[in-house]
């Protein structure tokens, strides 16, 4: 049988804006090739996993014989590092920006906010995006909503937007299409390899050490499975991209090394751990 459940009649709606298909990567966040924390390819070298087994920041001197230019910005999505959706590194004690919809947001999606916003602020809390979530089958742990509320909106606040929500709701249509195509044998689950293969499929190159610590970690019966499930991989994906994300705003060089002072390391780190 399925591990999947049954999907409520309608399930699927909240189509991306025109021209995205479904499946596809949530505006803003294209996916790339070159995941990071491999290497680029060799010259020549067309796959672009293949450099996977490479040690995770490997000099790029080895490969490519030069070192990108130091300027963030002026690097291509070749680079391997998949762009950011989250905003700039800041305290997570900010205060959320009030937004409205992004232009061509599905009507559907837009009711889905409205109706779980009942106090009419403008904004939902984590209580209610839980609620507004599992009203389409996408049931999460408070844990994994606060970890998509502070991915999505960078503080924690446990308050989010109607353009934050447009962005998260989009991700989860993606990030579930890609649980579901690694989960090849439908039981509900992705194992330690269909996880490394999910995750690269993202641009994310997580070292064997790493992706064993992953699947114990989110493994609902302690590891003994050796697999997770949906809503554990929502987290597990929530963690290794925000990590990322936050790692290579301090890797300004693209070198796979970067320097933290105990603050800024205690404020990146900590979020994740206190969801």
């Amino acid at each position: 049988m399925s591990g999947y459940p049954n999907q409520p009649s309608g399930y699927g709606y909240g189509a991306p804006p025109h021209g995205q298909p479904h499946g596809a990567s949530p505006p803003g966040q294209p996916y790339s090739a070159n995941p990071y924390g491999a290497a680029p390819p060799p010259h020549g070298q067309s796959n672009p996993y293949a450099p996977v087994t490479a040690p995770y920041g490997s000099s790029y001197s080895s490969y490519s014989g030069h070192k990108p230019s130091s300027d963030p910005h002026s690097q291509s999505h070749s680079s391997g590092y998949p762009p950011s959706s989250a905003p700039p590194y800041a305290s997570p004690f900010a205060s959320l920006v009030p937004s409205s919809f992004p232009p061509g947001t599905d009507p559907n999606v837009m009711a889905c906010f409205q109706i779980a916003d009942q106090d009419g602020s403008g904004l939902i809390d984590d209580k209610e995006l839980q609620r507004a979530l599992s009203s389409y089958n996408q049931s999460f742990s408070l844990r994994t909503v606060h970890l998509l509320m502070y991915h999505f909106t960078n503080t924690s606040t446990r308050k989010i937007g109607p353009k934050e929500f447009t962005s998260l709701f989009y991700s989860l249509q993606n990030w579930r299409s890609i649980f579901e195509r690694f989960d090849k044998d439908r039981s509900g689950k992705i194992d330690s390899s269909e996880l490394r293969d999910a995750l690269l499929s993202m641009g994310f190159a997580v070292p064997p050490m790493v992706l064993d610590l992953l699947v114990s970690k989110f493994d609902k019966t302690g590891g003994r499975s050796k697999a997770i499930e949906y809503d554990n991989f929502i987290e597990c994906c929530l963690t290794v991209k925000g990590l990322t994300e936050k790692f290579k705003e301090k890797d300004t060089s693209y070198s796979g090394s970067a320097a933290f002072t105990y603050e800024s390391f205690m404020l990146t780190v900590l979020p994740f751990l206190i969801a």
